[in-house]
């Protein structure tokens, strides 16, 4: 058998010298990334089974706070959350709607997650700042009309309304034009902006028309505020005249800019 050429000995001496360090480079980057992207692969691999597959990170205790009226187990009840599942698993969003669905005493809900083993649970309860009476019983009226919760005895410090719109004049222009749920809602308004001291001694919010609404207080005080606007500005004027004409049994801010009191 013939030998090499001269032709292929050349060759052969070029591959032995330059070309071959290129693919050594080329072979330990690839293998390089062979193991980084296997060093990925494990490192996600056991990343999903620590918060999916162990038992290192499941949910084991569900703290409640801010509740007032509510208690921590209701809240807990409510909220159904699967204990001894997987934290990172548990679907907060699906939580706070069950909240909102069988708690409509809730105003405002955050479910966070506490690693390790923790789905905290921080509500805030609405705080009712009128009564709607429904038979023997009372419904609590948010400042912003939610009817949310029907009790048995009325709390303290907490306004009744009292709807007592004539049947004829403009009092039941008012109620056509209105309707009784807008007059409701104005009565609403009006028990939101009363200042603290005032609303705790109102016993009655009465409802004539929807420039007539009327605070009868506990101590047999009256109070004609008009309608729903400007509530700020009467608020002001209210404690300001209250404070001026102590003695005084009527107070009339239903016109802000000139306020009125008298002694019968």
């Amino acid at each position: 058998m013939a030998g090499p050429t001269t032709r292929e000995r050349g060759e052969r001496q070029q591959e032995s010298s330059g070309p071959p360090l290129v693919r050594r480079i080329k072979r330990l980057r690839l293998r390089t990334i062979v193991i980084l992207a296997m060093a990925v692969v494990l490192v996600a691999a056991g990343t999903v089974w620590v918060l999916y597959g162990s038992s290192w990170l499941r949910v084991t205790r569900v703290p409640v706070s801010g509740t007032r009226v509510l208690t921590p187990a209701e809240v807990r009840d409510a909220a159904a959350v699967p204990v001894g599942a997987p934290l990172a698993s548990v679907d907060t969003d699906a939580i706070e709607a069950r909240m909102r669905r069988k708690l409509p005493r809730i105003d405002t809900v955050d479910v966070s997650r506490s690693w390790p083993h923790g789905i905290e649970l921080k509500v805030t309860e609405r705080t009712p700042v009128l009564l709607v009476r429904k038979g023997k019983n009372f419904v609590e009226v948010d400042h912003k009309g939610v009817r949310f919760a029907t009790i048995a005895q009325a709390p303290k410090g907490v306004p009744l309304l009292r709807m007592s719109v004539s049947s004829s004049g403009s009092a039941a222009a008012s109620l056509r034009r209105f309707g009784t749920d807008r007059l409701v809602r104005e009565a609403v308004l009006v028990a939101g902006e009363l200042p603290g001291s005032v609303r705790r001694r109102t016993g009655t919010v009465e409802v004539h028309s929807y420039d007539d609404i009327r605070l009868e207080l506990t101590d047999g005080r009256t109070v004609a505020w008009g309608s729903g606007e400007n509530g700020r500005a009467k608020a002001r004027t209210l404690t300001a005249l209250m404070k001026a004409a102590s003695g005084a049994r009527h107070f009339d801010v239903s016109v802000p800019t000139a306020p009125v009191s008298s002694a019968s």
